[in-house]
């Protein structure tokens, strides 16, 4: 947990300490950004090859990542552990959860030698590897604190730019389905308008992947200047952002090389967001069935009627005969003749 810092309106930030109880390899993914150069090198090594780097000496170690063996222990210790001997035990424990080829393939980054099952195969992997890391190692704690003011508040403010802001809105729409007061500001300018009148009482939350986008930023220690209790939902525990959050929600997500299209990102914070919806709806179960079952009937009255659908057998004749098609056309007057289209050549 960060310690106290001057200026913190809720006392001390909620958040987990990093090292083995989330999973070595999340962590070390977790704090890559604020590493020094050097430790960050080792952490890459590492991650490219978790497997590799397990069976190898410190010394074998720090010469692959070109630096020192007392690099190797700084950064053992940067990652919350004491010393080598307990990285190489995470490492291999890390490796066996994970121990098979075609995990091993389907975790690599997208190439441009990918054919496209090969790239489905590995886009399912990631999504589905940031639900379960996610899910895993979220602090159930400070998720509880978080549905316990958002059960309370008078209003909540949901902070979120770009890829981010689609997840703030999915939340505002959640949490209205259940009568609770949300609403998301993804434009910067309207956010930071309605932080400013925010008080206590008031509750708001912050989605940004990296923790360090600066308009998401400027809102939620906005909110909190004015007395409102502040969460943020972020991949790095000690990213900007989590020094204006009361609480801390981490996700678990590893972006590849198309991190520009915040793919795994946004699927993680989805993860969160439904955590935190379903724990607040199931708070209130007979209040929350209620409020469904009247939005859920405002909405179906704007869906359109589905139509029957006609028999395979009526649209299609045997293979590589025409196709039989009802269809109404106003030749004059009254002539309705049904028409008959030809298969075209490619479906023959």
């Amino acid at each position: 947990m960060r310690p106290a810092q001057p200026g913190d309106a809720q006392g001390s930030q909620e958040q987990p300490e990093p090292g083995l109880d989330m999973g070595i390899l999340i962590t070390i993914r977790s704090l890559l950004p604020g590493l020094a150069p050097v430790e960050r090198r080792v952490a890459q090594v590492i991650l490219d090859d978790p497997g590799g780097a397990a069976r190898q000496s410190i010394s074998e170690l720090a010469r692959v990542c070109g630096t020192s063996a007392t690099t190797v222990v700084r950064f053992c210790r940067a990652v919350g552990l004491r010393g080598y001997p307990e990285l190489r035990l995470a490492l291999a424990a890390a490796v066996a959860r994970d121990d098979a080829g075609t995990v091993a393939t389907a975790a690599g980054d997208i190439t441009t030698d990918d054919d496209p099952a090969t790239i489905a195969k590995k886009i399912a992997y990631a999504d589905a590897k940031a639900v379960t890391d996610t899910a895993s190692h979220l602090d159930t704690a400070v998720l509880a604190k978080v549905v316990s003011v958002l059960a309370t508040a008078r209003r909540i403010d949901i902070y979120g730019v770009g890829a981010s802001g689609y997840v703030a809105l999915d939340l505002q729409q959640k949490l209205q389905r259940i009568g609770r007061p949300a609403f998301a500001w993804p434009d910067p300018h309207m956010a930071i308008t309605s932080a400013a009148l925010r008080e206590p009482g008031d509750v708001a939350v912050g989605l940004s992947h990296t923790g360090t986008t600066v308009d998401t930023i400027d809102a939620l220690r906005e909110a909190r200047g004015h007395g409102a209790t502040t969460a943020a939902v972020t991949n790095f525990p000690w990213s900007p952002i989590t020094e204006a959050a009361d609480f801390v929600l981490l996700t678990a997500a590893r972006e590849t090389a198309f991190r520009s299209g915040a793919m795994t990102s946004r699927i993680a914070q989805l993860t969160v967001v439904d955590c935190l919806f379903v724990v607040l709806a199931q708070r209130d179960l007979p209040a929350t069935r209620a409020a469904l079952e009247r939005t859920f009937a405002a909405a179906q009255a704007k869906r359109t009627r589905r139509t029957r659908r006609p028999a395979a057998s009526q649209l299609w004749d045997t293979p590589g005969s025409a196709v039989s098609v009802s269809c109404s056309r106003q030749r004059s007057g009254r002539d309705r003749s049904p028409v008959r289209w030809q298969r075209p050549a490619a479906a023959r």
